[in-house]
């Protein structure tokens, strides 16, 4: 095995950055307890298995359980719909306080998905009975929202404000690789 001296390993790096290769993330799942929100990160949910990933720029990422919508049609809040949640790339950039602590848990705290720059009905909250949503086997469950536990709640809360109010999302169904399948810089 030769070795690289110290001055041509310098050299090999400052001349790496005039390519012109992009250089991918290496996706690196770490623990809740290691995770600091950083500015640039990003959310994708994976509809299929019901997991959410909050990814930082470099890869680096944790993963953590959601419920997503019924998969099924509903009336609900006066609407008629498919409650699926749908696929797609989203931004959150609006964050409200709703009086129904049931359905928006108990700090009411929603962080509203907005598509292609139109408000939607959706969005990111908590729910009042987490242990009952998340302990069922199938957490194909909201009306198309994106359900997260308190914990995740905070964090993401914190997440969108670190952003200078604005968070990216990407819900899609299926995810083979959270960073490489998730939304391009």
């Amino acid at each position: 095995m030769a070795l690289i001296s110290a001055s041509t390993l310098g050299i090999l790096l400052s001349a790496s950055a005039f390519l012109s290769v992009p250089v991918q993330p290496v996706p690196h799942q770490i623990s809740l307890q290691e995770w600091a929100v950083e500015q640039g990160d990003h959310l994708v949910a994976d509809t299929k298995e019901n997991t959410g990933f909050l990814i930082h720029p470099d890869g680096r990422y944790i993963s953590f359980p959601i419920v997503t919508g019924r998969r099924s049609h509903v009336c609900y809040i006066g609407r008629c719909y498919n409650a699926t949640t749908p696929a797609r790339q989203w931004v959150v950039q609006s964050r409200h306080i709703k009086g129904d602590h049931i359905t928006f848990g108990p700090s009411g705290r929603f962080l509203r998905l907005y598509h292609q720059g139109e408000q939607t009905a959706y969005g990111i909250h908590e729910y009042a009975y987490e242990e009952q949503m998340f302990g069922d086997e199938i957490r194909f469950k909201s009306m198309g929202c994106i359900i997260v536990k308190k914990e995740m709640m905070d964090i993401l809360d914190a997440t969108f404000a670190a952003n200078g109010g604005s968070l990216d999302v990407l819900t899609q169904y299926g995810v083979a690789d959270p960073v490489l399948d998730g939304i391009s810089a």
